[in-house]
């Protein structure tokens, strides 16, 4: 504002990368009502989360948004890659934006309505309909079928911190509010030591060993890393409609068994 820009955009986000944080949209709405702005909501993660009546709630407030992106291939395991972009602007905005006509792809003088090309319409181009992808799988599986997938990545996700808070060893970043499952892994030299100069160092070095270990074991493999202060921990995005829980348990077995000597 120093400068004299004036905002015109706010991008809110529902479930975020690494933590699967949802920010509170009916706030932010209310401040973008206020004052005239577009509200755009990253979905691309948690907007399948509105196929849930259980948990939709997170994302209360996204019906009033001017745009919204998101990726049925993520969380509902679509084909990738499946991404949609809605607007509630019905003036063709995309078209508008993107709309090339080009004259060596898009003639106009076809014998058939041209209003049919999909080509010139969509950020892709020449990419493969997306949408077909997401509307075969919704017929196939059913709104029920999608939201009980959606339902059971929840269930487990909470059955695996549950089982956690039950083990030595396993430290939570933060309570879930998603699917994203972030933790530590403390070995047996670093249990106790909290308090010790290095410990945070120690603790951040940990991930990478048991990464490592685990991909040339191949047993399994789970993504880490730091966050603002925090050091390397790992992130366990339970999305595959077809885990089970003894996976969540074999999780956790084969953790400590790797780490045992840490």
């Amino acid at each position: 504002m120093q400068r004299g820009a004036v905002p015109f955009l706010v991008s809110a986000t529902a479930g975020t990368t690494v933590l699967g944080a949802f920010d509170p949209l009916e706030a932010i709405a209310d401040v973008c009502q206020h004052h005239g702005l577009w509200l755009h909501v990253d979905a691309a993660w948690g907007g399948s989360v509105l196929l849930s009546q259980t948990h939709r709630h997170l994302l209360d407030g996204i019906q009033r948004a001017d745009s919204v992106a998101w990726n049925p291939h993520k969380l509902l395991a679509a084909g990738l890659q499946c991404s949609v972009l809605l607007l509630r602007d019905t003036s063709n905005l995309l078209k508008r934006c993107h709309a090339a006509q080009a004259t060596y792809l898009f003639q106009q003088d076809k014998f058939y309505d041209v209003a049919l090309d999909t080509g010139d319409k969509v950020v892709q181009c020449g990419r493969h309909v997306d949408c077909l992808k997401l509307w075969l799988m919704w017929k196939a599986q059913g709104g029920q079928g999608l939201e009980q997938r959606v339902d059971r990545t929840f269930a487990l996700a909470r059955y695996l911190v549950e089982e956690m808070k039950k083990r030595e060893g396993f430290e939570l970043v933060m309570e879930p509010e998603f699917v994203n499952v972030c933790f530590w892994f403390v070995p047996p030299s670093l249990r106790g030591q909290r308090g010790s100069p290095d410990y945070q160092e120690r603790l951040s070095k940990v991930a990478p060993v048991l990464k490592e270990r685990m991909v040339k074991e191949g047993s399994m493999m789970i993504g880490y890393q730091p966050h603002g202060t925090r050091g390397n921990f790992f992130r366990m995005v339970v999305a595959n409609p077809s885990l089970t829980l003894a996976d969540m348990d074999f999780l956790l077995d084969e953790l400590e068994r790797l780490g045992q000597d840490l």
